[in-house]
């Protein structure tokens, strides 16, 4: 069996104002030709499929390109699950209609112990799959009284490894954070105050764990338990990650084999620095100038219209920092403290405008507050 996982397409998403689906067409062109290169029985597509629960049209419409080329021009069955930016009740709208098409969307939280099953020359492989969830859907929907993160996951994944069957190799597919991996700043937290965070130990039983949610290619846990990471870079954080899908080859044993399959953006996200001056000489000569660019300026003078200068060689800068002209000393703002998450900052200003510091029921609503706008959020 070889299939690819992939996750974390984003369609739709828009950077610093700036649309991206020329460049996501560009690298899920490649997609394609690595599906008829590579021969393989299906394709993983492990959440995040949209950048946001209601998608522009042009977005759903090169999904359904895609899609579309995949499953009736090359006749690979796709399997995917809504992540944390989709909306699963419309991802999942007439999907078992599609299923005769091979387009097997796993949205439903209470069928996550039906698989898909395809078949190869190397015997059966059973596909589970558990879309995004929060505790407080896995309580309505399975009466379980589970708190946390973890606890959800925990109950689900156990849920469908008492469904696996043992002549068969069985890989999950799920969407969510495990504890300890590698975060980029491009990712919408799945709550506040590391709550999101869940175990692999659940997963270890089965053959491959094919994860979504962590933009930068891993594996967390054990070998076999990996995201693909996204398919673009989508900050400047990213800008030293290898973007690509993984390969997936399971032999007549179950034994899972990966391959890193690079994807060659149509422009990269890059970070330059240095004096001002020499940026603009050394951009005349850059064969890459048409990349989505983050200068920052080592200058410690004032510069008369940087941006406008600046764009005159790199015409898709799309940030600009000058930290050589911030104050030091007690008013410097670090790009660490801007890193921060949303209670971290509101408990600063409490404390500027206060002057004293939360207590612990006032932090406490506040967290609540915050996971309820994120719910929000997810859920419009």
């Amino acid at each position: 069996m070889k299939f690819i996982h992939t996750s974390d397409w984003h369609i739709g998403r828009q950077f610093h104002n700036v649309s991206l689906l020329e460049d996501q067409r560009h690298v899920l062109n490649q997609l394609l030709d690595y599906i008829k290169t590579e021969k393989v029985d299906a394709v993983i597509i492990a959440g995040d499929i949209y950048d946001r629960s209601i998608p522009p049209a042009s977005a759903v419409d090169l999904l359904d390109q895609v899609l579309t080329a995949i499953t009736m021009d090359l006749g690979v069955p796709v399997i995917l699950i809504p992540g944390n930016h989709d909306s699963a009740q419309r991802v999942r709208f007439g999907s078992k209609q599609l299923k005769k098409s091979g387009l097997h969307i796993m949205g439903d939280l209470s069928a996550i112990t039906e698989p898909v099953v395809i078949a190869s020359s190397t015997g059966d492989v059973a596909f589970y799959g558990i879309p995004y969830t929060d505790p407080e859907t896995v309580r309505n929907v399975w009466s379980e009284d589970v708190k946390s993160f973890d606890e959800a996951h925990t109950f689900l994944v156990n849920k469908i490894s008492k469904a696996t069957l043992a002549n068969q190799a069985n890989v999950l597919i799920s969407h969510c954070f495990i504890d300890g991996a590698q975060t980029s700043d491009s990712e919408r937290p799945l709550s506040i105050g590391g709550s999101d965070r869940v175990s692999y130990q659940p997963c270890e039983d089965f053959n491959y764990v094919a994860l979504g949610h962590l933009h930068a290619p891993q594996q967390k846990g054990a070998p076999h338990i990996r995201y693909s990471g996204s398919i673009l870079k989508y900050s400047f954080s990213e800008q030293h990650q290898k973007k690509g899908i993984t390969l997936v080859e399971l032999d007549k044993d179950g034994r899972a084999s990966f391959t890193h399959l690079p994807l060659a953006p149509l422009r990269n996200m890059r970070v330059i620095e240095g004096e001002f001056a020499t940026i603009l000489e050394q951009g005349k000569l850059d064969p890459h100038k048409q990349d989505y660019v983050l200068i920052r300026m080592t200058d410690r003078h004032a510069i008369l219209e940087p941006m406008a200068k600046l764009r005159e060689v790199y015409p898709n800068v799309l940030m600009l920092e000058k930290p050589g002209m911030l104050v030091t000393g007690d008013q410097a703002m670090s790009r660490e403290k801007l890193k921060r998450g949303e209670l971290e900052m509101f408990s600063d200003f409490f404390e500027q405008v206060s002057g004293q510091a939360m207590s612990t029921d006032q932090q406490k609503a506040v967290k609540a507050t915050i996971a309820m706008l994120i719910k929000q959020e997810q859920q419009a």
